[in-house]
């Protein structure tokens, strides 16, 4: 009866913290959460993308989150914000979003206007649960967001070719969840699916254009840049414009 308490206060009111929570009920609340994801994109005139990304210090219980906003598709970084946090919800694969969400969650709450696309470095529905940190944020925000993933986690796709911007479907019992992306020729590819209000096709269509010279697509890959920046102390928290004259880095 308590896990069913707290697991309806948080689908209600999301709270922002997950330190209470076992394995057995962020499962159940996986498992909740799944039935209320939208595969259907919500907004194709895409002017702005955003990426984010966690830093830590291993061992540690801060966490360092950045939200980096780009213009679409000409990848110009617009603005940005960051902030600290704290987890103690044990770090586990397929369970990332319950240590990693809350503190983007403070990220994206200093944005004033928020991107039409948030991209999140980990999986989207290309999880067991169909629950991956993408499909998790994106249904606490209720906003659309696709998962780019450095490493493959649940499914299964046909080898595809070297050249860049080869992909190649993920299965799983016949239902395709996303899709196997080379962003460079002859380098490992990047694993893309839905998070919420976004279709598997747009997905990939959406990253496609996202890609410059780099293995990691462009929101994610300055999210990656800038939220170890901050953890370093080289940047500061809450949001920033950039100064466009300037170099980034």
């Amino acid at each position: 009866m308590r896990n069913k308490r707290i697991i309806s206060s948080i689908i209600q009111f999301s709270m922002l913290s997950y330190d209470d929570f076992t394995i057995e009920m962020a499962t159940l609340l996986q498992n909740k959460m799944k039935e209320d994801i939208s595969l259907n994109t919500r907004n194709k005139n895409i002017r702005t993308v955003a990426g984010a990304d966690i830093s830590h210090d291993v061992g540690s219980s801060r966490l360092f989150a950045g939200i980096v906003i780009l213009s679409y598709p000409d990848m110009i970084p617009l603005s940005y914000s960051l902030a600290e946090g704290n987890s103690n919800f044990e770090y586990k694969a397929e369970y990332l979003a319950f240590r990693e969400v809350p503190t983007l969650i403070k990220a994206w709450e200093q944005i004033p206007i928020k991107p039409d696309l948030l991209i999140l470095d980990g999986q989207g529905i290309t999880h067991p649960r169909r629950m991956g940190i993408a499909s998790h944020f994106g249904l606490l925000a209720d906003h659309p967001t696709i998962g780019c993933a450095k490493n493959m986690l649940h499914g299964e796709y046909s080898v595809l070719e070297d050249e860049k911007f080869s992909y190649s479907a993920i299965f799983k019992n016949q239902e395709k969840l996303g899709f196997a992306l080379r962003t460079k020729t002859n380098v490992k590819p990047v694993f893309i699916s839905p998070g919420h209000h976004m279709s598997v096709d747009d997905s990939l269509e959406i990253m496609t254009n996202t890609i410059q010279k780099y293995r990691i697509p462009e929101p994610t890959r300055h999210a990656h840049l800038m939220v170890n920046l901050f953890r370093t102390g080289q940047r500061q928290a809450g949001f920033h414009e950039f100064n466009n004259q300037l170099p980034l880095f």
